[in-house]
């Protein structure tokens, strides 16, 4: 069996080197033209910045262009898509079979066909392939059994989702943003309407004009659309079995924090799996656990392994929460003065529990002391470049969190 790749997003390039650092073997990203995301914050000078730094590293970078334009957008997309290619990414993420004919027309780049194609099925696979599609990101509404099938019928590479925030409509395909806010999620302007809180007041059948049949709900019944987030952490034997060659984190509005939490799990999870599946097994539920101190819904195995139920939502909340919080990023290490400087993104005082994360370990420590500007300070505050005593040099870029 071969090692699959571990896909990660990518919001900015400062993520986008995080998530190589941390093990990702290549990261999807876009900028806001075309794409599902249309907050992110990459513009075609970053953008060119970013896969040729992946390239010098051996890494990979695959462009999202998987939007569904409208034909007044036609001559704007194509010539986005034509300064795109001249990037030189490692492939182009797309979902509308006229944008794929038209790259195909012009260019030879791999082409992946996004999950907003609601592949579901080895003929589909096979009808993709003929038309020069390289790789198939699959509708997140299979099960393992399913992917087996599709990957036994076919000889097409697939990408499958293995954690993040799940949508709640078929393939990402809503419209409730569009109708509550005229911000078309197709276009990657999506609202995030499930995870809004709802009340219902009652339904009125129309067979029965007049005569209205009340809907009860419970204190836990107003966040009725929100979804728990994907994990399939303690499933990588069977996503490897079933054929799957790429795991795909969702993500690129999250943080570098999210994302060198959520990469290095996975990339732990994997390696460790390959090397001695025994020790895989005993160490995944604390490869979770570390999941868990970064943002999340709680967790569910989606479509995998059964179709979701009353377990698969958050019906209390539908903020993303943690009993960790991200403090910052090692700027600085002074090796004569053994001093580790950090600009601070959230408020922190002298007493707190910290953990010192970098690709490879956790370190604990506890804050009894703290400078800024050489002075000894109580608190800091985000922005604030903050010195702390260490004993040995920690990797640039490595991340600061504290227990809440």
């Amino acid at each position: 069996m071969k090692k699959p790749e571990l896909l990660a997003p990518a919001g900015n390039l400062v993520i986008l080197k995080v998530a190589f650092q941390y093990g990702a073997d290549a990261v999807y990203c876009g900028t806001p033209a075309f794409a599902m995301r249309s907050r992110v914050g990459f513009n075609l000078r970053s953008l060119k910045q970013g896969i040729d730094y992946a390239h010098k590293i051996g890494k990979k970078v695959y462009v999202t262009v998987n939007a569904f334009p409208h034909s007044r957008q036609i001559n704007v997309l194509k010539n986005h898509i034509l300064k795109i290619i001249a990037l030189n990414p490692d492939a182009l993420i797309v979902a509308d079979p006229g944008v794929i004919d038209y790259i195909r027309s012009i260019s030879k780049i791999p082409i992946h066909l996004s999950t907003q194609a609601n592949t579901t099925n080895y003929l589909s696979v096979n009808f993709w392939q003929k038309q020069g599609v390289d790789r198939i990101v699959l509708a997140r509404e299979l099960s393992i059994k399913d992917i087996a099938d599709i990957c036994e019928q076919t000889k097409m590479s697939i990408e499958c989702f293995v954690h993040g925030a799940m949508c709640m409509a078929y393939s990402g395909r809503c419209q409730i943003s569009n109708y509550m806010a005229s911000r078309d999620p197709n276009q990657g302007r999506c609202i995030q309407a499930c995870r809004f809180k709802y009340k219902l007041y009652g339904l009125e059948e129309e067979l029965r004009p007049g005569e209205i049949f009340p809907i009860y709900e419970d204190e836990e019944g107003t966040h009725m659309l929100n979804s728990k987030d994907l994990c399939m952490i303690e499933h990588i034997p069977e996503l490897v079995k079933a054929g799957v060659i790429s795991f795909k984190i969702e993500g690129r509005l999250k943080t570098e924090y999210y994302v060198a939490i959520t990469v290095r799990a996975y990339r732990q999870a994997i390696d460790l799996y390959f090397r001695n599946p025994e020790l895989y097994k005993k160490g995944r539920i604390k490869l979770k656990k570390e999941l868990s101190k970064a943002s999340n819904r709680g967790f569910t195995t989606g479509f995998y392994f059964n179709k979701p139920n009353k377990e698969t939502n958050n019906y209390k909340s539908s903020k993303a929460s943690s009993s960790w919080g991200y403090i910052g990023q090692v700027l600085n290490y002074d090796k004569k003065k053994k001093i580790l400087q950090f600009e601070c993104k959230n408020y922190l005082s002298v007493g707190s529990k910290l953990e010192i994360i970098t690709p490879k370990e956790t370190i604990k420590y506890k804050l009894e002391n703290m400078a800024k500007n050489n002075l000894p300070v109580q608190v800091a505050h985000a922005g604030n470049i903050i010195e702390i005593p260490f004993d040995r040099e920690i990797e640039k870029n490595s991340l600061i969190r504290v227990c809440l």
